[in-house]
Order: structure tokens, then sequence, then C-alpha cells
């Protein structure tokens, strides 16, 4: 299992030069005022599903709590259960339980001498399902955001980046070495905008539209509704007679695309690994296939800034088999799922993903170095499970014998006979192997049934081990771990995708609750009575780090929409200037603000909302 943080691939630093142009706002002062005692759930309570919430008490012995209902009648009483000290979040920890409560309503839980308002309902995250959504469409690069698409006339904007054609970076990076550049543009309109920024990175988009194309395909291989049905989203190609999803994840998808060099070109690349800090060599290849990594502008822009103010030259930056078998994955993915509902596109994107695979076993060690400014690096020292996620899915798409050949001499498959169970692992945008694993273990037919339950159980093993988590930490969430990286929130969603997959393999209920135990966290059951999500909960995030939701910075900028998840927690790459003034006064789960300028903390990001997206679809199936 490889550390999935820091979530924004080491772009701090770089950011620095345009943060100074900004005139940072204060920390707002309802984060200085005293906390709730009791920490829950903002949003609600399923009224089938688990309920619990954290009381910060120094007893050492249960403590009695009620419920009562609107008329202040007693519906359920208890004690609660001792947790103790909570080394993350400093706080002494009791845990009070109520699942017994089973009528929807709204209600007044009491414990230690503090009450807090709550709500149970059948179906309290379908709100949050629809608005989570949101973010994409309106994260949309070459396309404008109307106003009659949007919440409030406010966050209607211009298209940003419409074309946006660019060649290949050629100057000086950060570092001295001089890139050569190439003799071609390539139109690489669309796709997402990745989080605070302006640029579009390959290996960030991959993860992301896997996510939202496996939400969908989960729901449809297990005959469930269309988590989000043609017209359940209000996006530009509604009517269209196609999900809503699907349409929104096609937007990226077709961007991926885009980024494919042309057959016949060769460019001037490093090759093989390079010891950082030592200057690039760099050597001459047939580039044909391989995948551009990014494209962004060539310096950092300021706050606020909205896309078709842009004033900055973008360029494309150097492909490498990284981002070439992100690519491939998604195209492959992609393929099979319209098949049928669009046949060209889906032979389209099955021919560029088989020439991604071929360009990217021609050049198997390719990485993403040099570092530059106005974008994010992104770097990868490992492609054994970029090769594996792109092999499992072209081959779940073909069928081809070959693939299957390669995926069972991946030290990554766990579908090898009489292996010991190996875990799936946590995911992010550097560490993909967990995905190749799930598409295997959806598949029908594809492999053997015994090396598919072997598959399934690398999902199960990982799922159940940090189901375990939620029962040794005060907050109760699956993770319990000192160490909060840059986009905490969105890895902890990601281990809610796979205990919702686990729930799916074996049916258990336990793996359910655990997602909703990530559920709740992020929607305020933690340390700062913190609503993670904006527009949800009593107190949600307002300020993130994004340059067009940027009214705190500028007034004439809108508040983001409903539905945005924040980084969250990080006390290990505290680099922007306000977790600067957090290092070693803070918690692990308290090292976050909400602030415009804590980029480390409260950026947002395709990555993060991408799980959120899969997980409030997970738990609101219709």
């Amino acid at each position: 299992m490889r550390s999935t943080g820091p979530g924004r691939g080491s772009r701090f630093g770089a950011v620095l030069p345009a943060l100074a142009l900004l005139a940072l706002p204060p920390v707002a002062a309802a984060q200085s005022a005293p906390l709730p005692a009791l920490r829950l759930n903002q949003v609600g309570f399923e009224t089938a599903g688990p309920k619990a919430a954290t009381l910060v008490d120094g007893r050492t012995t249960p403590v009695p709590w009620t419920l009562t209902d609107a008329s202040g009648r007693t519906v359920l009483s208890g004690e609660t259960a001792v947790r103790g000290e909570d080394p993350t979040s400093g706080d002494h920890t009791h845990i009070v339980r109520f699942d017994a409560l089973r009528a929807p309503g709204r209600y007044t839980l009491t414990a230690g001498g503090h009450g807090r308002d709550i709500t149970i309902a059948d179906a309290p995250f379908a709100v949050l399902k629809r608005d989570a959504l949101v973010f994409f469409y309106e994260n949309r690069s070459g396309i404008p955001i109307e106003a009659e698409h949007v919440a409030r006339p406010d966050l209607a904007r211009p298209a940003g980046h419409a074309p946006d054609r660019a060649t290949c970076f050629d100057g000086e990076d950060t570092r001295g070495n001089v890139w050569p550049g190439c003799d071609y543009t390539l139109d690489v309109s669309g796709g997402w905008y990745d989080a605070g920024d302006h640029g579009k990175y390959v290996v960030n988009g991959g993860i992301s539209t896997w996510t939202l194309l496996n939400a969908w395909e989960r729901a449809s291989l297990r005959g469930l509704a269309d988590p989000y049905p043609d017209g359940a989203a209000d996006i530009p190609e509604a009517g269209n007679g196609v999900s809503d999803l699907l349409d929104e994840a096609r937007w990226e998808v077709e961007f991926l695309l885009r980024m494919q060099v042309p057959d016949g070109a060769r460019l001037q690349v490093p090759v093989g690994r390079v010891t950082r800090g030592q200057p690039l060599t760099f050597s001459e290849i047939d580039a044909g296939g391989l995948v551009h990594h990014k494209v962004h502008d060539v310096r950092w822009t300021g706050l606020p800034m909205a896309p078709a103010a842009d004033p900055e030259t973008r360029y494309l930056y150097a492909p490498n088999t990284a981002a070439t078998l992100n690519m491939v994955a998604v195209a492959a993915q992609a393929a099979r799922i319209w098949k049928t509902i669009d046949p060209a596109f889906s032979e389209r994107a099955l021919a560029a993903a088989r020439r991604g695979l071929a360009a990217a076993k021609r050049h198997p060690e390719l990485y993403a170095v040099g570092d530059f400014h106005g974008g994010g690096n992104y770097g990868d020292e490992s492609l054994i499970d970029e090769f594996y996620w792109a092999t499992a899915e072209l081959y779940v798409t073909t069928g081809d014998a070959a693939l299957l050949a390669d995926l069972r001499a991946s030290p990554l498959y766990p579908g090898t006979s009489g292996q010991p169970v190996r875990r799936t692992g946590d995911i992010g945008w550097n560490s993909v192997g967990g995905l190749g694993t799930i598409a295997l273990a959806l598949s029908e037919g594809r492999v053997p049934e015994a090396e598919r339950e072997a598959v399934r159980q690398s999902v199960i093993a990982s799922a159940r081990l940090w189901l375990g988590e939620t029962e040794t930490q005060g907050y109760g969430h699956p993770f319990n771990s000192a160490f909060y990286s840059w986009g905490s929130n969105g890895n902890l969603m990601n281990r809610a995708m796979v205990l919702g997959l686990a729930h799916d393999f074996t049916g258990e209920a336990a793996f359910r609750d655990g997602a909703v135990a990530a559920l709740d966290y992020v929607l305020g059951r933690n340390p700062l009575d913190q609503s993670y999500v904006t527009g949800h909960g009593d107190r949600p995030m307002r300020n993130p780090h994004h340059r067009f939701w940027a009214h705190s910075a500028d007034p004439a900028y809108p508040m983001p929409p409903a539905g945005v998840l924040s980084g969250g927690p990080n006390n290990t790459a505290m680099t922007d200037p306000v977790a600067e003034t957090m290092r070693g006064q803070c918690q692990p789960q308290t090292c976050w603000r909400d602030d415009i300028g804590a980029f480390t903390q409260n950026e947002v990001a395709i990555n993060w909302n991408a799980p959120f997206v899969w997980v409030t679809a997970f738990l609101s199936p219709t």
C-alpha cells in the first residue's frame, strides 16, 4: 500500500507567488468560538441506517443521553460508551448510538448537558447526491456556464480557454532544465479544471472520470436504477436520452483523448529514472500514441481569476507513461459503457486505448519530471499500478487472452491461485491498482470464478481493515492514522467507496455502515464540528481555495455552489501561508481552516468530489 498524499501532486511552493498577490482574509471568527460538545452529521440520519454521535466530555464513566421529539417527549434514552482520549484530535470522547430510533422526524439529542437538533429521514442524502455532481459542470473548461443551469446567477460565467490550443512547453523549468518543445499544436479544449487553478491534468482526470463511470457501471451491473438518469442533473445535455452521469463524464473523456500525441510525432524527452535535483538528459523518441501529462498556464495566476480572464499562455507538458495509461484505462472503460449508447464513440475510445497501451509498452519508463511554474507536478515513481489498471480495463472490455496473461504476471493481481489474500489498499491518483482490481471484481465471465472471488476478497480485506479502524478513534470514521494528507477527505471518500463495494460483494450491513460513518465525518462528526461540504449542515465550508468561487477575496466573485467537498485536514504538507501558522499548533484532525488562502487544506478538486459523488449515489440509490 502506497501513500496517496500529498493529494495535489506536490504543487505547493509554486503557488506562493500567486498567493502573495492576495490579501488573505482573517480566519473566520466562528472558528475561534466555543464548539458544541456534541459532534454529529449535520445533514441527517437514515431512518433504517446507523446513527451515532460523539460527545466531547472528560468524564471516564458513561454519561446519560436522551432523544426527545418536537413535543418534548422522550422517545429513546441510554448511556454513552466511553471511548477515551482520541490521539488525533486531543479530545476525550464518548460515543452515543441511537440506531433503534427509526421514525422520521426532527428530534433533540441531549447528552452531558448539551443538546443538538437532528433530522431522521428515509433519504437524507438525496439532495447532497444531486449537489455533489454540480461541481463538475461548474468546473468545465471550454464552455459557458449558463445561468439557466446554475443555482444562482452569479455562478454563471463565460467560457474559459475556448478553444484551448497549445503546443509543447519550450523553455526553462524552475530547475534550469531547458525543454525543447515540439512542432505541433493540439486542440485540447474541454475537460474539467482540476482544482483551484485552471490546469488540466491527465492523471487526476483519469481517476476522477473512472470513479464517475464506475458509479454508473456498478449500478448497471447490479440491476439498480441509474444514479443520475437523463434529466436528473441540470446540465446542457439533459434530455438527450443518455444518463446525465455519463454525459458529464464524457466531457472529460473527450479531453483525455485529445491529449494523445499524433502518430509519427518525434519528441525530445527525458527517458528512465531521474535523480531528483540532477539535470535532465533528453532523448528523441517516437512519441505517437503517448499522452501529454497536462496543460496549464506558463505562470501561476493570482486570486481571484475567472477562466475567461486568464491572460497567460498555456502549454502542453511532456507525455509520459502514467498519463498514457490513465487515458488507456478510462478510454477502455468508456468503450464498453458506450458500446450500445454511441458505437462510433466507443470505437474511437477503444482505438485510442489500444494505441496508448502499445505506446506505453514501447516506452515503459517515461516519468513526470521537471518542476514548472503555473501547475502541479503530479509525479509518480512507480508505474506498476498504472500498467495493471490499464491492462485490467482493456481486458474487461475486450477479453483479449494476451491481456489476461499480462494481468496474471502482475505482482498486483490478487487472483493468483493458492496465494494469501492481498489487500487492495488505499486508492489515489498515484495509487490506482485498486481501480483495476475493482474492474475485475465487477466483471462478469472475464476471469475464472475462483480468480474473481480472490479479486473480490482483495477488496473485502481492505474494507474489513478500515471498518476495524472505525472502532479505534473517537469520531467513528474509517481512518486511524496520525497523518492527514493533502486531500484527506477525498482519501476518506475513496475508502468509503471500497466499503460500499465490499457491502455489494458480501451483503454485510457493517460495510455500508462504515461508508455512512465516513460521510458522517465530512458532514460534521469531527473535532471542528465542521461540515466540509458547501451548502450542507449547520457549519458548512464557505471559502474554498478556488479562482472563481472567490467571494472572500473579492465580493465581485461568487460564493461556491452547494455540494463542494473541501480537501480537509492536512498535517503533512502545511506549506501555504495559512497552514504555516498552524504548524505544531494543531492536532492532526484539527489542522484545517475555512480560508481561501489555505490551499493545502481547503482546496477543492475533481478527484475528491468524484468519490463523494460515488458515495452519495451509493447511499441514495433512487
